[in-house]
């Protein structure tokens, strides 16, 4: 079954965009069950600058299909079985545009995807930004902190996600070890009673019967 989610004005019952100085960007965690796809919608002014990253964080081998289309139906972006990708475009006319996550593919894994969409680019941090006037020396230093944090937010938010995947497959590991463990366990004890019967056979008297005859 295919679940559209309508990212707009702040519908009611719909996931909202938060909305930063005139730019908007949203990052999430998303359930994908099995055969499941997952749409989300967005109003776009044309000219306006999008970047769309997902990244496969738990489930099967970490992949899903991911697909984008502009409002007349044009494919923008389209990815079969990618564990991880980023894609930026510049909207070319106004509209609502679409991008689905699709696990249609996998009969029985669940998917757990984080995705990050950001539409339009980041305000100036002063107005004089925009200005021919020079930045003062405590603007220009609170321009590169600025900067410097928000580098740092990105780093943070990877290795979150790099530890949450890791974190993913070692349980999984564990899982499997520990089946294989009492596997190996349940083989060995068979293998150990049906050599004790073995050699108990081997050492067990037989007794023979002999036959007279008379003349």
């Amino acid at each position: 079954d295919e679940t559209q989610a309508q990212v707009a004005q702040g519908g009611w019952g719909y996931p909202k965009l938060s909305s930063v100085e005139g730019q908007l960007g949203w990052g999430s965690e998303l359930e994908l069950p099995d055969n499941a796809k997952q749409c989300f919608y967005e109003e776009i002014a044309q000219g306006t600058k999008c970047t769309l990253e997902f990244q496969v964080i738990t489930g099967g081998h970490y992949d899903v299909d991911c697909r984008l289309e502009d409002p007349d139906g044009v494919v923008l972006y389209k990815e079969m079985k990618k564990q991880y990708d980023s894609f930026t475009f510049t909207a070319s006319r106004n509209g609502t545009y679409k991008f689905c996550f699709s696990n249609e593919f996998s009969t029985f894994t669940h998917k757990t995807v984080y995705f990050d969409f950001q539409v339009g680019e980041d305000p100036p941090l002063f107005p004089s930004e925009n200005r021919v006037t020079a930045l003062t020396q405590m603007e220009s230093a609170c321009v590169s902190i600025h900067e410097a944090l928000k580098s740092v937010i990105d780093y943070q938010t990877h290795f979150r996600l790099r530890e949450a995947q890791g974190r993913s497959r070692a349980e999984d590991l564990n899982t499997r070890v520990a089946y294989w463990s009492i596997g190996e366990a349940i083989i060995l004890l068979v293998v150990s009673i049906g050599q004790v019967f073995l050699l108990k056979s081997f050492f067990s008297d037989k007794r023979t019967t002999t036959t007279r005859v008379g003349s």
